[in-house]
């Protein structure tokens, strides 16, 4: 209680008034709290997780892959291959990325359209060389490309009167990949005599069998329906 004099009072009374409340001191706000420090920081921690583990999620290395289904034996060209992104993580040392250049090296297997080239499949392969065989465009299916397999028959040619010693008909290449086909014309132009080359990957040692089995005969080109088998040698 404060004690205040009344104006007019008697004998300058002095009457006791309430006192007035007591003033709270403000505080000012204290930034660096404990609390409010670990909230920002784990925050921050959650949003930096969070860019990382969807940085990480879209993380992709360009690889080869290959245009079309290719045979074993088959010799990489640069139409042979594909440039893909793909997500590998550790796996992307297996396959052959885009920063090499494989043209000009063998399939040691068989790769589909499609499929990402890994390097285990330009692994050492028995030597092949090149061999062009012309044949009669009726006698090569339409759907021949390169990369399939093959197998390659001697016919008897009739206007020579003679047949083959085991028959009119020989097996002279089975399962060799092709490695180019040329010569095949389209339109009014294009008939079934028309000579197409077609050139076949074999061994080596198998070359002078080979040309000694055709003897000048006509040859007839019956395609796989798969690129799986292996190469003949």
């Amino acid at each position: 209680m404060t004690a205040v004099r009344l104006p007019g009072a008697p004998g300058g009374h002095v009457a006791d008034a309430p006192a007035g409340p007591t003033p709270r001191r403000v505080r000012p706000p204290r930034w660096l709290d404990l609390r409010l420090l670990l909230g920002v920081l784990l925050v921050l921690g959650s949003v930096l997780l969070g860019a990382r583990v969807i940085g990480a999620s879209d993380t992709t290395v360009p690889v080869w892959a290959a245009a079309g289904d290719l045979a074993a034996g088959s010799r990489l060209t640069a139409g042979d291959l594909v440039p893909v992104d793909v997500r590998l993580d550790k796996t992307a040392a297996a396959y052959l990325a885009t920063g090499s250049h494989p043209e000009g090296r063998t399939l040691s297997r068989a790769v589909r359209a499609g499929e990402l080239v890994p390097r285990s499949a330009l692994a050492s392969t028995t030597p092949l060389v090149d061999l062009a065989l012309p044949v009669q465009a009726g006698y090569v299916p339409p759907s021949l490309v390169r990369g399939q397999v093959v197998d390659v028959y001697a016919m008897a040619d009739p206007s020579a009167g003679r047949t083959a010693p085991a028959g009119p008909v020989t097996p002279v290449v089975l399962g060799a990949p092709v490695q180019a086909v040329s010569g095949r014309s389209t339109g009014v132009l294009s008939s079934a005599t028309t000579t197409v080359q077609v050139v076949v990957a074999i061994a080596p040692a198998d070359a002078p069998g080979v040309l000694g089995a055709i003897g000048g005969r006509p040859l007839v080109v019956v395609v796989h329906s798969s690129v799986d088998a292996g190469p003949t040698g």
